[in-house]
C-alpha cells in the first residue's frame, strides 16, 4: 500500500500539473457503427476533468448511413455515474453524469450531403453553433469519428445567415480533426471553407496517422493494443465504465486520436499540429498524391487547398538495459507517419490503464502522472559553440514514487534537423554539457523531457524546451 501524501503536497500537485484553461472538444460520432466509438467514448470520459466537453452529438457515416444512435451515448455516460465518485477521489473537476447527458445531441439519420442545406438543420447542427457564439474565445476542438456532415449543415448555416464578418470569427474558432473522410461532405468542406484548420489523412485508411493506434509494429513489443492487455487493465474488474468497453472488431479506439492531444501532458500542443504528440504529427500542406485504399465507399477527391496531414517522424525505441545505464537505444529504426503516433503508444496506453484504476481504487491503492518541472525557462537562447544544460529541477511525483529521466532531440519539430550531443547521459535529471552547433543563421532545436514513474502502471508526463541557437 501506497504511503498516504499529506492533503498539502496533493494541492501543490493538482495546481502545477495544469496552467491555462482546459481545451474544448466537441465531438461527432457515428457511434454503433463500429464498437471502436464506444471505446473512444469510454476512455474520453476519464479524461473529462482535464477536456471540457462541449456536445456529444450521435451522426452518420458511409459504415452507417441511415441511422444515428444517442442513446448508446446516454447508456456509456450512465456507466460513468457509478464511477465518478471514485474518479474525484482521485482529480478534481470530474462533470456530474447529467452535465454530460444534458450534451447528447442528434444529427440527421442521413448520409453526407443528403443532410447539408437548406431544411436540414438538426440538433446537431444547431448545437454546434450555439456553442460557438458563446462569450468564449477559446479554439473549439470538433473531433469527428464518423462522417461529418452535421458540422457541415452547421458551416452551410453559419454562411447563409450570418454577416460575413460574423461567419469568419465563428469558423476562426473552430479545429477540426476528423478521422478520415468518412462521407462526401468532407472534401465538400474543405473546399467551401478553405481557411478552416482542418486535420486529416485523407484517401484510404490504412496510409492514415489513426491507424497507428491498433496495428502492431514489427519488431517492437505490442502487448499494450492486444485483446488481452484490454481485458486485464480495462474491461474487466474495473467497475461498470470498463465492462461497457466492447471487444475489438476492426480495430482499437481507430477515433481515439482524435482527440489524445488535448490531453495536458506536457508534450502535446494541438495548435501546433506539427511539433507532435499522443495524437501524431501533421504539416500544412497540399497532398499531391493519396493512398488509393480502402475508404468503405467515400471517393478520393484531389485536395484544393493545404491541410494538416500526414508526415514522417524517423525514431529509434529507447529500450531497458538490464546491466549499466538503464536504457539503450533499440538497434530498429521506423520511419513512416505512423511513427508519430505509436512513438508514444505504451505511455498513452498505461495511462489509460491507471485512469481505469481510479474507477475502483481508492487513491492510496492507485498511481498518479509525476509532475516535471525545469530549473530554467522552457525556451531559452545560445550561441553558436556556447555549451549549455537542461535540469528538471523540482519534479515531483504524488505518489512519491522512484522516477526515471529521458532527454531526446525532436528533431523533425525544430528547424536544426543536424543530431545534437548530450555530452552527458541522457538519463540524467540534468544535462549540463550541451555543445550548440555553429550555425550562420538563427536555428530552433526541441528537446523532450520525459519523466515516468516506477509505479504500475508506470506513468509518463513531459516537458518540452525550445533553444534558440543564434549566431556569434
Amino acid at each position: 500500500m501506497k504511503k498516504i501524501i499529506p492533503l498539502l503536497i496533493l494541492l501543490l500537485c493538482f495546481s502545477m500539473k495544469v496552467s491555462g484553461q482546459p481545451h474544448r472538444l466537441l465531438v461527432l460520432t457515428d457511434i454503433e457503427a463500429d464498437p471502436d466509438d464506444a471505446q473512444s467514448l469510454t476512455r474520453l470520459l476519464l479524461y473529462a476533468n482535464e477536456i471540457e466537453i462541449e456536445g456529444l452529438v450521435a451522426t452518420t457515416s458511409v459504415h452507417q448511413k441511415s441511422k444515428v444512435v444517442p442513446e448508446t451515448l446516454r447508456e456509456i455516460i450512465n456507466a460513468y455515474a457509478k464511477v465518478q465518485p471514485n474518479l474525484l477521489k482521485h482529480e478534481k473537476g470530474f462533470p456530474t453524469p447529467q452535465d454530460l447527458l444534458a450534451l447528447v445531441k442528434e444529427g440527421l439519420p442521413v448520409y453526407g450531403m443528403e443532410g447539408v442545406g437548406k431544411g436540414k438543420d438538426s440538433e446537431g447542427s444547431e448545437w454546434i453553433i450555439k456553442v460557438l457564439e458563446e462569450k468564449d474565445e477559446r479554439p473549439l476542438y470538433i473531433s469527428v469519428w464518423g462522417g461529418p456532415n452535421t458540422l457541415a449543415q452547421a458551416l452551410w448555416k453559419i454562411r447563409e445567415t450570418k454577416s460575413k464578418k460574423e461567419a469568419a470569427r465563428l469558423i476562426k474558432k473552430i479545429r477540426v480533426y476528423t478521422i478520415s473522410d468518412q462521407d462526401d461532405s468532407a472534401a465538400w468542406i474543405r473546399k467551401e471553407f478553405p481557411d478552416l484548420f482542418y486535420i486529416v489523412s485523407p484517401g484510404g485508411y490504412f496510409g492514415a496517422t489513426w491507424i497507428a493506434i491498433n496495428r502492431p509494429i514489427e519488431g517492437v513489443d505490442n502487448s499494450t493494443v492486444s485483446n488481452s492487455w484490454l481485458a486485464q487493465n480495462i474491461q474487466q474488474g474495473h467497475g461498470p465504465l470498463g465492462t461497457m468497453y466492447p471487444d475489438v472488431a476492426y480495430g482499437m479506439e481507430g477515433d481515439t486520436p482524435a482527440y489524445l492531444s488535448l490531453i495536458p501532458n506536457g508534450l502535446n500542443n494541438p495548435e501546433k499540429p506539427n511539433w507532435g504528440g499522443w495524437g501524431g504529427r501533421y504539416e500544412l500542406y497540399r497532398p499531391d498524391s493519396l493512398d488509393q485504399g480502402f475508404t468503405g465507399g467515400v471517393p478520393i477527391e484531389k485536395e484544393t487547398r493545404p491541410i494538416w496531414t500526414n508526415i514522417n517522424d524517423t525514431y529509434s525505441p529507447v529500450i531497458s538495459n538490464e546491466f549499466g545505464r538503464n536504457v539503450k537505444n533499440d538497434t530498429l529504426t521506423f520511419t513512416d507517419n505512423r511513427v508519430t503516433l505509436w512513438r508514444w503508444r505504451d505511455d498513452f496506453q498505461n495511462d489509460f490503464a491507471a485512469r481505469m484504476d481510479w474507477c475502483t481504487q481508492s487513491y492510496e491503492n492507485a498511481n498518479h502522472p509525476p509532475v516535471p518541472a525545469l530549473g530554467h525557462d522552457d525556451e531559452i537562447t545560445v550561441k553558436s559553440g556556447e555549451i549549455f544544460g537542461l535540469n528538471a529541477i523540482g519534479t515531483t511525483d504524488p505518489d512519491g514514487d522512484s522516477l526515471s529521466y529521458l532527454w531526446f532531440q525532436y528533431s523533425e519539430v525544430g528547424s536544426y534537423k543536424e543530431k545534437i550531443e548530450f555530452g552527458l547521459s541522457e538519463n540524467l535529471y540534468f544535462v549540463h554539457t550541451i555543445k550548440a552547433p555553429e550555425v550562420t543563421k538563427p536555428e530552433t532545436v526541441h528537446f523532450i523531457l520525459k519523466v515516468t514513474d516506477k509505479g504500475s502502471p508506470a506513468l509518463s508526463r513531459y516537458k518540452r524546451v525550445i533553444v534558440n541557437i543564434i549566431p556569434n
